[in-house]
This record gives structure tokens, sequence and C-alpha cells, in this order.
């Protein structure tokens, strides 16, 4: 049997080929790889029972079990699908294009008078070894994950800052959230990265910074609370082991409008 075979499906293919190696790769960093694989042997043999062995009775019981197995997959891949949905929608081609029809969206920019308390602060936790998990909003919005601590909504300064993440602090354990130059909330529930690239040696405020940047634009800044190193975490990628200027170097960069 000859079919036709253009140029259309020559790019079809690459497309779907694609598709499949980049949901590869988020499976592969959110540890579910070998049920994706389980999935793709299911799907195959689905195509050669209905499609090339033409086998009626299996082959329309597999149909079945595929309709009703979107749903499950839905739910059982809800954290990968919107990973992969933010991903895309983060993609520098896809923000330009939304930028050229909806208009250029600003993000949730900081002055240097503010940035200098959280380096300072920074230095000074390190220095004593106590652990500290900062994030900073930008473009993306996290009230959902200010809403899961406690409301301060204060300016920023060295002390408080301190003072929050003080070892007997009832709130020194979870996440500050800065927002429009100003501390939002404190003890704040992030998502935690699973990624396995990680280094073993980094704990669990890590894996909370590396989960928030994988899903927003937020920078997170982390006091190692046993090596008293300093860490920020940007758009899923750790920048470790920063000095005092070195930090202030990435928070102007990142953080700071064009020009100031």
């Amino acid at each position: 049997m000859f079919f036709e075979f253009g140029i259309k499906d020559i790019i079809d293919i690459v497309f779907v080929a694609l598709m499949l190696y980049y949901l590869y790769r988020v499976m592969k960093e959110s540890r579910s790889l070998n049920v994706f694989v389980g999935i793709m042997v299911f799907v195959v043999i689905w195509l050669i029972v209905s499609q090339v062995l033409e086998m009626r009775l299996l082959g329309s019981i597999m149909d079945k079990l595929v309709s009703v197995g979107v749903i499950g997959i839905i739910v059982l891949f809800q954290e990968e699908i919107r990973h992969f949905l933010y991903n895309l929608g983060a993609h520098e081609k896809v923000k330009n294009l939304v930028k050229l029809f909806l208009g250029d969206k600003k993000k949730n920019e900081i002055d240097r008078e503010s940035i200098m308390p959280l380096v300072m602060a920074c230095m000074s936790m390190g220095r004593q070894k106590v652990g500290a998990l900062i994030v900073m909003e930008r473009a993306v919005s996290l009230q959902d994950v200010i809403e899961s601590g406690e409301q301060i909504d204060a300016n920023i300064s060295q002390r408080l800052v301190e003072n929050i993440f003080f070892k007997n602090s009832p709130l020194h354990d979870g996440a500050m959230i800065i927002s429009h130059q100003r501390i939002r909330a404190a003890g704040c529930i992030l998502p935690v990265s699973h990624n396995q690239d990680i280094p073993k040696e980094l704990g669990l405020r890590h894996r909370a910074a590396m989960g928030i940047s994988q899903d927003s634009d937020a920078v997170a800044i982390v006091v190692s609370e046993e090596t008293g190193r300093i860490a920020v975490a940007i758009k899923g990628q750790f920048q470790l082991r920063l000095s005092a200027e070195q930090l202030e170097s990435i928070l102007v960069k990142e953080i700071m409008p064009e020009g100031s």
C-alpha cells in the first residue's frame, strides 16, 4: 500500500519527536520517567494491536482503556503538565509574541536601597550559620505562596530579616516572600524540586528554592544552616558559594529596573 509522503509529513514527525523529547526531559527531572516509558510502551502495543494486526476484541478493550486513561494521565501527571505548560509560556519567543499582542508586563522590580539590607542580612546570617530562604517575586504572582504563610507587609530591613530567621523564631523554617519592595509574608510553604541533578549536600531549603524557581520567574536566595554559604536559584539553575559582591550583582541584574 503506497501513500504520499511530503514536506508536511516531515514537519509533523519532527514536531512529534520534539514534543516527546521535551516530555522525556520533564519526566526525567520529576522522577516519573519509568511511568512515562510504561505509557509509551502501552501506546505502541495499542497501535500495533489495533492498526497493524487489526485484532478487534483486544483492540476494542485497549481503546476503552486509552479513552479512560487520558483522565488518569492528567491526574497522575498534573504537576508535570503544569511544569511543561509553564516552561512553554516562559519561553523567550513565546513571551515576545505575547508582548507584541498584549503589551509588555513589567517585572516586580526593586531598588538598590532595598537590595543592600538583604545582602547584609544574608552575609550576617551566613557568618552565624543561620538558615534562611528568601524569595523575591517578579512578573509571576506568588499570591498562593504568600497565603500559605504569615502575613507581614513590612519594609525591608536587615534587622527584621535576621529576626525572622533567628533559630528560635517560629517563622524561621519557612520562606520569606518579598513583593513590591516589601516583606509580604514569612513561614511560607514552597514546592520542593525532585530534580536528581541537585547535589546531595544541598538540603531541603535548596530544593524548595529550586522548586519555586522552576515554577515561576522568582529569584530565591538560600543561606545554608550547615555551611553558612549563600546560593541563588533562578530559572531552575543554582549559583552557589556567592560573596556579598556577587549576590548584590545578581540581584541588581535580575531585580532592579534597567538603567538604574
